[in-house]
């Protein structure tokens, strides 16, 4: 462990407490994930051009969410979180973590009422996972398609109900 880490696990840590929190309230059960395991995960290697940094997660507590929830998913599926469990795991399982993962932090930012995030979210797994992301496993895609669907319709029923409301 570097002095880089031991200086964060205490932040990483109450991170950990406050996303497992939120992600309870929602009715989903996350793995206890270590500061450790969640350093290493943030900070291993991995096969895409992704650029999110531990600092950026930590920050935001809808990539926290979204992070512990990918971190209990591996770990259901009998994965070691360490720095090479991206590489050295089978694309369909880092995908199929990946997209419950996007699935419960939408459902969290529903929850919230943060629909703004919500549909930042939605364009970027459209455009990141859905339009240029070559590693997407080919029967995972209706899947991803799926979650597309879902979240944007959740968001248009709730944009009509607004709209029903707000006339006379």
């Amino acid at each position: 462990m570097n002095v880089k880490q031991e200086d964060s696990s205490d932040e990483i840590g109450a991170r950990i407490r406050k996303a497992k929190k939120a992600l309870e309230k929602i009715g989903y059960t996350p793995e206890d994930v270590s500061a450790k395991e969640f350093y290493d995960y943030m900070n291993g290697e991995i096969f895409s051009e992704d650029t999110t940094t531990l600092k950026d997660v930590l920050g935001n507590e809808y990539l926290m969410v979204h992070e512990l929830a990918e971190m209990s998913e591996l770990k259901r599926m009998g994965r070691t979180i360490d720095t090479r469990v991206i590489v050295d795991s089978p694309k369909t399982v880092i995908y199929e973590a990946h997209l419950k993962a996007m699935e419960v932090e939408l459902e969290y930012a529903i929850f919230k009422k943060d629909y703004f995030m919500a549909k930042v979210r939605i364009k970027q797994h459209k455009e990141s996972v859905l339009n240029d992301d070559p590693n997407l496993p080919e029967k995972l895609r209706p899947r991803a398609e799926e979650i597309l669907r879902k979240f944007k319709s959740l968001l248009e029923q709730r944009n009509n109900q607004r709209i029903l409301i707000q006339k006379p």
